[in-house]
This record gives structure tokens, C-alpha cells and sequence, in this order.
């Protein structure tokens, strides 16, 4: 029988092997950006075009490379990390296979210029498909820039895998944002298409990743952030978690470094998870960014080809101590009402000694000051018989605030229209309505939402949406994500009645909004739009109208707590019954339900 096993080519090989590093553009920005920190940049700039597609661009005042380094550094398992399988213990690079400009240039047309600070010329090495084209001296910068130009032009069916350039383009900005945040020390600037999106200066000092955090994510974050720091003999974790009130329905602004190496870890998410626990919904995801320094050699980074997952030799105990850091940090900012007297366990087993071999004295003021919430009351039970009783003094009071769980708003005869049934609300919740046959009760909330769903339908396909001009026009300051997001949906949200204009930089200029939100805040309503979209981001593209329209329905509906006149709640009801599906949310939840005669006889058992 021949032989049948053999030896694959060298360009085969590194095709293959680019299919593991190299899945999107996003892959090379990571790579590339990696590269030029590793390179000791104090300055590092990602020009990119069509998202990745047509150019990534890199280009750093790092070290740069001698025209022999230049050349080598496309060869498959070329590195200068390591020498030794040893040296793997102790690694606190980015990269240090040597497989990621190989892998790239397998699939891309690539150039590189580079040059090293005491050096007069620099070289210049041109790859296409794994093979050198050119390699010759140049004069340019010291540094290094490397040009991606036709990714996957020799593998068109990997081309046809990518998404639309927005998706893309989020991808690109996720992997740069996860290299920036993990290095507040390095100036980094981002620019597609000759838009600049980010122009982040270097920080030095404890302050350095609050203002990095915010350069991303915009002003608004800065309020947000409450600061973790905890240092021990095994671990030092330090960075920000999210206040519980501005956790978002939606997962990503949750970051993990070890060793200024980006991870994900289910793990470690779970211990921060805990330490929000009863602070936040279940379905709502609080933001962190935590920074977890260890030695090289509690580690194991070399278990998967992005290296996004690591194994800890201990990790229970890094568990331990990143869940009790947090909740420390809650605690102190009196967010967690902790009536513990004692410090966190793990903390304490990791806590420093002191010169003397002794603990550091800990007191009860270190998780700050908490009071004990109130004792419940006989006269609270007399009180719940009477809440609701509004007068017409207190009226205007009560609507313009969420109202007790407990709240029934009665109506007066003198407010009912002649030959309307009488109407009034529970709990600010619902509305309960005499039928001739018995009793209907209506969610306002999902009864709004189905009655906006198709209304905004109908927009999406006039394309013609009322839209309530502002007085002065509002701006909103977005991610960099969410505004490529509003730019993707910018046509629909204009039908749904959306005056927007893009301002500069990452600001939304608001000049209109839809008639039926004029009174909603524009940042607020367009951040709980997009948080929706973000849900539903899978299917936006197969069902575009359909997501929109439910999306912004959800955003726009009113919420339990507003209380209603009747003039109101006959209104909602008489829209309600006047659309194609009432009984039904637009995701099939009950809208309302009626209570029958018999029903009400059979229960007081007449």
C-alpha cells in the first residue's frame, strides 16, 4: 500500500494556521496592536478602511527591527519572547508563538516599514501570500507601521464569511478598546475611513484608567465608577465596577485583565456576579474593569490560540479574593448595606503582614458607615387602607412621581365622559375597566407597547414618522459602537419620527424627536433603544422592520408608577382594541385579561 501521509507546503501550512488566528479583521487589529505594545510603544495609531476589509494600518514609535529581524518575523514560529519551553512561566508579553505576521501574510498583501531608533535608514519588506516580494532599505520613522491591505484575497470563501462593515467595525473597536484599557500608559488613536473615533492620550498616575475609561466610553462614566483596589502578598486587583443603578440589560462592558492581558472568564464573573448580589435584576449585567496582577508562573496562558483564556494554578483563591475585593468596594461607597462587622475572609487570609508579624488593624469603619434599616410599624397597616385617596390638591403631586405598589386611583364622577364606562387604576399599574359580563383589567405598560409596535410598522414602511421639533437641539455623547449602530439604523429611526444629525467626534446632535416621546429625554430614550437593539442584534438583519419597531416600542412604552387620568386611560384602551392584535405583546405576553361574572360568583361561592 502507499504512502499516503505528507508533509504540507509551507504556504498550506500557513494558511491553515491563519485560520485559527486571523477569523475577521478584528483578528489582525489584535495582533498588530499586541505587536506594537510589545514593540515598547509610547505612541500607537490603527488607521483602518471599509472595516478592515480594503486596510488595517499599525503604526508605533516602538523599538522597530534590524532589516534581518524584518525579515524573519513572517516565519512561522519566529519570536523573540522565548527561548526555553521554561521561559512559558514567566511570560508577560502580548504574543510569543510567532505565528501571527506569518498567518497574516498568508492571507493579505502586507508591508512593512521599520526602522530602529539608532539606526539612518530603516527597511521596507513587501509580502503577498506568504511569499517576500520586495525587501529593500528606506528612509522613514523609527518605529514600525505594517499595512494589511485585501484581506483574504487568495481565500474568497473565508471573504464571504464576513458581516456587514458595521459589524465588523464593532469588532475592530471591541479588540482596540480592550488593548487600550489594558494600557492607560500608551496614546492610542483610532481612524476609519479618515473618520477619527478615538484620540486617547497617554495617563500616568492612579487616575490614568478612569480617564481612559472615559475617553471610550464617554463623560458619563466618570459619575458611574466606583474605584477597587486590594493589595495582598499573592494577588493586587484594582480598577472600577459599575454602580448597580446603571447596570444594562445587555452584556459588554465587562473587562477582566491578568498581567495587562485581556481574558474572559465565566469563572470570574461569577465571583463579581455574587458580590452584586440583591443590588441588581437578574437579566441586568453591572460593568467592571478590573486589573488582576500575579505572578507569571500562577498562570497558564497557553491554552488557547487568542490566548482569551488562561487557568490559574489557585483559582479559588483568585476567586475568592476578586468576589470579596468588589463587594468591599461596594461596601465602601455605601452601595451594599453590609451590616457585618467583620472584614471579608480572603481578604484577611492574603492581607500583607505588618513589620511586626502582626495583621494590620482592621476596624468597622473601613467598610464605611451603614444604619440599619427602619423597623416596621403598627401604623403602617392602618396607612394601607388609605393610600390612593388623592385629592384634587394633591393631584398634580402624585403624577409627576411613581406611585406606591399599593396606590388605587379612584375615579370621580366628574371626570368621566357622558356614556363612557367607569375606569381607574391599580397600583399604577393597571387598569381596571366594568364590563357588561364582568370586570377587564389592562397592563398599561404592554398595552402601550402593543399599540406603539404597530404604529412604528406602519412608520417603517411610510417612511413618513411625526417628528416634534426641538426648541434647542439636544446632544447625546455615544460609544463608539452605539454610534455605529445609530448610523446602521439612521433611516428607520428618521421614519419612526427621529430628528438626528452627527455633531463631531461621538456626538448625536437630537433636533427632533417622535411626537408621542417629545416629553421622554432624548440621551436616555436612545440609550434603552439601543440596549434593546443590542438584544436583539442577531436578528436585526433578517427582520429589520420587525426588531426596530419592537425595539422602540419597548423603549417608548410607558412604565408602572405613571399615573393616569381618565381621559388617559380611555384613551389607551380605545387604541388598544383599534389594533390588529390587542390581546398580545409583540413578543406574545398577555396585554390584558377579563374576569367573568360567573368567575366572581364562583369565587365568593354564591
Amino acid at each position: 500500500m502507499a504512502d499516503i501521509i505528507r508533509l504540507l507546503p509551507d504556504h498550506v501550512a500557513n494558511q491553515i494556521a491563519a485560520g485559527e488566528v486571523v477569523q475577521r479583521p478584528a483578528s489582525v487589529v489584535k495582533e498588530l496592536l499586541e505587536n506594537s505594545v510589545d514593540a515598547g510603544a509610547t505612541r500607537i495609531v490603527l488607521v483602518v478602511k471599509d472595516a478592515g476589509r480594503t486596510l488595517v494600518q499599525v503604526t508605533d514609535d516602538g523599538k522597530g527591527m534590524s532589516p534581518g529581524d524584518a525579515r524573519l518575523c513572517f516565519e512561522r514560529h519566529a519570536t523573540s519572547k522565548i527561548r526555553l519551553a521554561d521561559d512559558l512561566n514567566a511570560v508577560r508579553t502580548k504574543g510569543f508563538r510567532g505565528e501571527a505576521l506569518a498567518s497574516i501574510a498568508a492571507i493579505a498583501q502586507v508591508e512593512l516599514r521599520t526602522r530602529e531608533h539608532d539606526e539612518e535608514l530603516g527597511t521596507r519588506v513587501l509580502m503577498e501570500g506568504s511569499r517576500v516580494r520586495t525587501q529593500e532599505p528606506m528612509a522613514c520613522a523609527p518605529g514600525t507601521t505594517i499595512a494589511v491591505r485585501s484581506l483574504f484575497y487568495n481565500v474568497p470563501a473565508r471573504r464571504q464569511f464576513l458581516k456587514s462593515d458595521g459589524v465588523e467595525l464593532k469588532h475592530v473597536i471591541d479588540e482596540f478598546q480592550r488593548v487600550a484599557l489594558a494600557h492607560p500608559d500608551i496614546g492610542f488613536q483610532l481612524v476609519h475611513n479618515e473618520h477619527e473615533e478615538f484620540n486617547l492620550p497617554s495617563g500616568t498616575g492612579p487616575g490614568a484608567l478612569r480617564q481612559r475609561i472615559v475617553g471610550l466610553f464617554g463623560r458619563k462614566y466618570d459619575e458611574r465608577l466606583v474605584p477597587v483596589e486590594e493589595h495582598t502578598e499573592l494577588v493586587t486587583i484594582q480598577g472600577f465596577v459599575g454602580k448597580p443603578e446603571y447596570a444594562k440589560r445587555t452584556r459588554g462592558e465587562q473587562y477582566f485583565f491578568v498581567n495587562q492581558r485581556f481574558i474572559r472568564s465565566s469563572y470570574l464573573e461569577h465571583a463579581v456576579r455574587k458580590a452584586y448580589e440583591e443590588l441588581v435584576a437578574r437579566d441586568t449585567h453591572p460593568g467592571w474593569f478590573l486589573r488582576i496582577e500575579l505572578d507569571p508562573a500562577q498562570i497558564d496562558i497557553n491554552i488557547h490560540p487568542t490566548k482569551t483564556e488562561i487557568k490559574f494554578r489557585d483559582d479559588r483563591m483568585v476567586y475568592a479574593l476578586v468576589h470579596a475585593a468588589v463587594r468591599r468596594a461596594l461596601g465602601r461607597f455605601n452601595i451594599v448595606p453590609s451590616l457585618d462587622f467583620e472584614p471579608e475572609p480572603a481578604l484577611l487570609a492574603a492581607q500583607t503582614n505588618t513589620g511586626n508579624g502582626k495583621a494590620p488593624a482592621w476596624r468597622p469603619t473601613d467598610l464605611g458607615a451603614f444604619t440599619a434599616p427602619p423597623r416596621p410599624s403598627p401604623e403602617g397597616w392602618q396607612q394601607l387602607f388609605q393610600l390612593g385617596m388623592v385629592t384634587s390638591a394633591d393631584e398634580e403631586t402624585v403624577a409627576t412621581q411613581a406611585a406606591p405598589r399599593t396606590q388605587v386611583v379612584p375615579m370621580r364622577e366628574h371626570e368621566a365622559p357622558d356614556g363612557e364606562r367607569p375606569v381607574f387604576q391599580l397600583h399604577a399599574r393597571y387598569i381596571m375597566a366594568q364590563l357588561r359580563s364582568g370586570l377587564l383589567v389592562v397592563d398599561q405598560q404592554r398595552a402601550h407597547e402593543r399599540i406603539l409596535y404597530e404604529r412604528n410598522l406602519k412608520l417603517l414602511e411610510q417612511g413618513a414618522g411625526l417628528s416634534q421639533t426641538e426648541l434647542f437641539p439636544r446632544h447625546v455623547e455615544l460609544s463608539a459602537t452605539d454610534l455605529a449602530l445609530v448610523e446602521e439604523v439612521l433611516p428607520e429611526l428618521r421614519s419612526m419620527g427621529f430628528d438626528l444629525a452627527l455633531f463631531g467626534g461621538r456626538t448625536l446632535q437630537v433636533n427632533g424627536m417622535p411626537a408621542e416621546a417629545s416629553d421622554e429625554d432624548p440621551g436616555h430614550l436612545l440609550e434603552t433603544l439601543l440596549e434593546q437593539l443590542k438584544r436583539e442584534r442577531s436578528s436585526l438583519r433578517n427582520e429589520r422592520h420587525t426588531v426596530l419597531a419592537r425595539s422602540m416600542a419597548r423603549s417608548m412604552a410607558i412604565r408602572p408608577g405613571r399615573v393616569l387620568s381618565v381621559t388617559e386611560m380611555h384613551d389607551l384602551i380605545d387604541r388598544l382594541f383599534a389594533c390588529e392584535h390587542p390581546h398580545h405583546t409583540p413578543l406574545g405576553k398577555p396585554t390584558l385579561l377579563t374576569i367573568g361574572s360567573e368567575e366572581l360568583s364562583e369565587r365568593f361561592e354564591r
